[in-house]
């Protein structure tokens, strides 16, 4: 297991290399899961399989992800899904490679970006009036999409080392108490503290926990007066 694990320093790399950001997640994944294992993604040939279906070629950096980390339900299927080769559609022109658990919003890359090898990422929520439905501008690139999915996924997952606060309680005062990590979207804020990991959501209308320990995560309900979800 990596026991040092720097994610600011991490992250500054990963907004400058698309390789960093694949040695971000698989640190990542040691430090807060388990390390990756060569079977964690898919192969090339279910990749393949997956543009002769489409009839269009898939970002290196996509490719790149799915083969790392696509088969890792853990790191990018907890709650939010990372679409399996299979399940890749085309929606509204653009390639979707995400969705929300209830179908309530999607994620993707323009069609008329899929020529570059690490485009920008798009995200379209699902609307009553969909009239008013837009793809809207989410990561600078498909590789810092993978690494907030693999952050998101982890403080999302109940196992017994994640917690929730909504927006109900008292100020957090984040900034003050952690550390903030490089942001990589506009929805979320990160943080890191002592064995923990912070996403502040939405502009705090959620926040939601891990920790490595249950001694940690009691420690920050502890820090963070409020009404815990699971606490």
């Amino acid at each position: 297991m990596t026991e040092i694990f720097d994610p600011h320093a991490a992250l500054i790399a990963a907004g400058q290399d698309r390789a960093a950001a694949w040695r971000f997640i698989a640190e990542f994944a040691a430090y807060w899961r388990r390390p990756l294992a060569e079977d964690d993604g898919w192969c090339a040939a279910e990749l393949d399989a997956a543009e002769r279906r489409l009839g269009l070629r898939l970002p290196t950096a996509l490719r790149e992800a799915l083969r790392l980390v696509g088969r890792r339900d853990d790191l990018t299927r907890n709650h939010n899904r990372l679409l399996r080769p299979d399940e890749l559609f085309v929606h509204e022109g653009a390639l979707v490679f995400r969705e929300e658990n209830q179908g309530c919003a999607h994620w993707g890359v323009l069609l008329a970006d899929l020529d570059q090898d690490d485009p920008g990422t798009v995200v379209r929520p699902d609307l009553a009036d969909k009239s008013q439905e837009r793809w809207e501008s989410w990561t600078a690139r498909v590789s810092l999409a993978c690494v907030e999915t693999v952050m998101f996924e982890t403080v999302l997952d109940d196992d017994g080392l994640t917690d929730h606060l909504d927006a109900s309680g008292p100020e957090l005062d984040l900034a003050r108490r952690f550390r903030e990590l490089p942001r990589l979207s506009r929805e979320i804020r990160w943080f890191t503290g002592p064995e923990v990991l912070i996403a502040d959501i939405d502009d705090g209308a959620w926040t939601s926990v891990r920790a490595r320990t249950a001694q940690a995560l009691e420690s920050l309900r502890e820090e963070l007066d409020g009404d815990w979800l699971n606490g």
